[in-house]
């Protein structure tokens, strides 16, 4: 299954159900692709799994596919959001590209004090997640937020969901300041999903005043990511690479 083709929908998908495609999905796999009637393809929509699909008609504008085998059933993501300050355009389109492989959940754009673009085009970004989710063999898409202030998001934060923070002033200096700031301290062997979210600054940090903001709130734990000061695309993969390895979700 892993050579075919992989298109994510926004429909139902059921076992013996009709589906047609068209527009962009219909070029793609029509001239992109050049699949032809009985070529057979995955699907899947985000909640009732990945499901092979043939083709059965294909018009000039439309396309017809039986929904045939159930291949891989739906299985819980881990619960972890990626919130991040907006950067230059290849750098974002990247922060969402990586975070699609590495399993976030939710990304949410966060404007700082020290952001320097408030211009996000959340229409590219989530085709940009679709695509990256249908290549790794992800069955889910995560859920990308319009921008929102860094201070109103903390505002309204769910006290429930740890907020792990990477701050680089951690390590100024050259010295990591105790165990309990590195991302090992996370460590954990529990059965339930870990509820967390992961905060990356922008290219020049956070600001004073936001840093005193984050150490007066009880659900959040600041992380140091070693001595480099990392780019923010850096930062993001980094940070979630060492969540999903420490954390050992058991599913």
């Amino acid at each position: 299954m892993a050579s075919l083709i992989r298109l994510f929908v926004n429909k139902e998908l059921h076992l013996g159900d009709q589906l047609e495609l068209r527009t962009g999905q219909l070029h793609y796999l029509k001239n992109v692709m050049r699949l032809e009637v009985g070529a057979k393809f995955s699907l899947f929509n985000g909640k009732d799994g990945e499901f092979l699909g043939q083709i059965l008609n294909l018009k000039k504008r439309s396309m017809l596919v039986d929904i045939k085998d159930q291949v891989r059933m739906q299985i819980p993501d881990s619960d972890i959001w990626l919130l991040f300050s907006p950067i230059k355009r290849s750098g974002i389109n990247f922060i969402v590209e990586k975070a699609t492989e590495l399993g976030v959940a939710k990304l949410l754009p966060v404007i700082t004090d020290y952001t320097n673009t408030d211009r996000v085009n959340t229409d590219r970004l989530n085709a940009t997640a679709v695509e990256a989710a249908e290549q790794c063999q992800r069955l889910t898409v995560p859920n990308i937020t319009v921008p929102q202030v860094l201070t109103e998001v903390l505002d309204k934060w769910n006290p429930a969901r740890r907020l792990l923070v990477m701050d680089e002033t951690l390590a100024i200096g050259g010295d990591i300041k105790g165990e309990a700031a590195k991302m090992s301290s996370l460590r954990s062997k529990q059965q339930n999903i870990p509820c967390d979210a992961i905060l990356i600054g922008p290219e020049g940090g956070f600001s004073p005043s936001e840093l005193a903001k984050l150490s007066k709130l009880a659900f959040v734990k600041k992380i140091t990511l070693g001595r480099r000061l990392l780019r923010a695309e850096t930062a993001a993969t980094v940070a979630l690479g060492l969540w999903n390895e420490l954390i050992e979700i058991k599913i």
